[in-house]
């Protein structure tokens, strides 16, 4: 059997950036079935990085994130010639391309973005159309292949003891999203999601936060405005949310990193967008409820309202997130 080639991917930096990824780790595997994929990222993805059966190892970023450290990226290119093949740069960045030029990794793969001649050996077109569609444009780069929907897998052994841990049935809960890394514009009200969880426990759906310590005084105020819920932000390893969420009934989420893995393993979704569109980053899942009010003034993709009122979410009634959620659970429409 012939040897497939050795490639690099200069991973992104965001959580639902990195599974969305995975769009373009299963192009390249069906285009090079013998490939040896590796990924450079962020320590942080390790754990994501292992549940996408394409990938053979995740390899530390070495430099911290924004920090340029030319240098530091020469010494560290160096240091991988010989490698790779190929390499494929996700970020858009110009120092981004750098490491693999210094690996003389003989084929760079790469939208221009920021001016990257010379740095990358095969520039791919980015149409406009797909600027933002991270999902389309991260597989637009294999030039080949078919578009599939990420998927992560799940390690069971692990998904039972947390279970057995925090006193979950699997079906029986629905996973609640409500932390937003790039910015409040994103994050529906806490009292919004403390009313959809009394909701759900009317129902008899138990309901459990995820997120990480970034969100615990989020996840706090909305666990004070609904007694009985279970808040496990910043109490879980990412791969504990992985196998936790994907035990879930239902999740509800804003356009985060966690709502993109709800998607990858199978969980039925209610997405909510507030200064983003779920035209370009909907979750990729075959059960979903994309809510959304369009604006005029969206989508602005700022992190803070530039307007000051957050009205894209802040108008975003709770009924209107709780029908789409019904409508997953099959729950009867009021007569």
């Amino acid at each position: 059997m012939a040897e497939g080639p050795t490639i690099l991917v200069i991973g992104p930096r965001w959580v639902g950036d990195m599974v969305m990824a995975q769009c373009l780790f299963s192009a390249l595997k069906e285009l090079h079935p013998e490939a040896a994929i590796d990924v450079l990222a962020p320590a942080w993805a390790a754990p994501l990085v292992k549940r996408m059966p394409e990938v053979r190892q995740q390899i530390d970023f070495p430099v911290k994130s924004g920090a340029l450290e030319f240098g530091h990226r020469r010494r560290f290119g160096r240091e991988l010639r010989g490698r790779y093949d190929m390499a494929y740069i996700l970020p858009g960045s110009w120092k981004s391309a750098l490491i693999p030029f210094f690996a003389r990794i003989p084929r760079r793969f790469g939208n221009l973005r920021e001016m990257r001649y010379g740095l990358l050996t095969d520039i791919v077109p980015l149409p406009d159309d797909v600027k933002r569609r991270t999902a389309q444009a991260f597989f637009g780069l294999a030039q080949g292949g078919h578009f599939r929907a990420p998927h992560l897998t799940v390690d069971a052994g692990n998904q039972a003891a947390l279970l057995a841990r925090f006193g979950l049935s699997p079906g029986k809960f629905a996973a609640l999203m409500p932390g937003a890394e790039f910015g409040p514009a994103k994050r529906w009200p806490s009292e919004h999601y403390a009313a959809l969880a009394r909701d759900f426990m009317r129902k008899d759906l138990k309901v459990v936060l995820f997120g990480s310590t970034n969100d615990r005084d989020v996840t706090a105020q909305i666990a004070a405005l609904s007694p009985g819920i279970v808040d496990l932000a910043g109490r879980t390893r990412l791969e504990d949310a992985i196998d936790l969420i994907a035990a879930a009934r239902l999740a509800v989420s804003n356009d985060s990193g966690l709502m993109h893995v709800a998607a990858a393993v199978g969980t039925p979704i209610v997405a909510v967008y507030g200064s983003t569109s779920p035209a370009n980053t909907p979750p990729l899942a075959e059960r979903r409820e994309l809510v959304w009010l369009g604006l005029s003034c969206s989508p602005c993709h700022q992190k803070i309202c530039p307007l000051g009122h957050f009205n894209c979410l802040r108008t975003m009634e709770v009924a209107r997130v709780a029908a789409a959620a019904d409508r997953l659970l099959d729950v009867p429409a009021a007569a």
